[in-house]
């Protein structure tokens, strides 16, 4: 399953959309996640992002030596901050995961 956390753009065709980190847990959760594709900035009201969605895959990879990353985990959010601070995120959950 491919999944793109957004709440508004639109997901490639193929992929499971999901609005909230939250409910993207819940489907990597499911161990059946192959790719992953996150925004920083969810909802004005939201008081999650996808940066929320790193944090929960590190403790995963710390605390369940079982646990599968998805195959491939982009950023495609345009936050210029933040963005470059989720793709190292990425970069050290495969080191960990090795």
């Amino acid at each position: 399953m491919k999944v793109f956390l957004d709440d508004i753009r639109k997901a490639p065709f193929g992929w499971e959309k999901t609005s909230s980190a939250e409910k993207t847990i819940e489907l990597l959760k499911t161990g059946k996640v192959t790719e992953l594709s996150l925004d920083y900035d969810l909802s004005a009201t939201s008081l999650d992002n996808g940066y929320d969605v790193l944090i929960w895959l590190e403790e995963e990879i710390k605390n369940n030596h079982n646990f599968i990353l998805p195959i491939r985990i982009t950023i495609h959010s345009t936050h210029s901050q933040l963005k470059p601070r989720m793709e190292s995120a990425v970069i050290n959950l495969y080191k960990l995961n090795k």
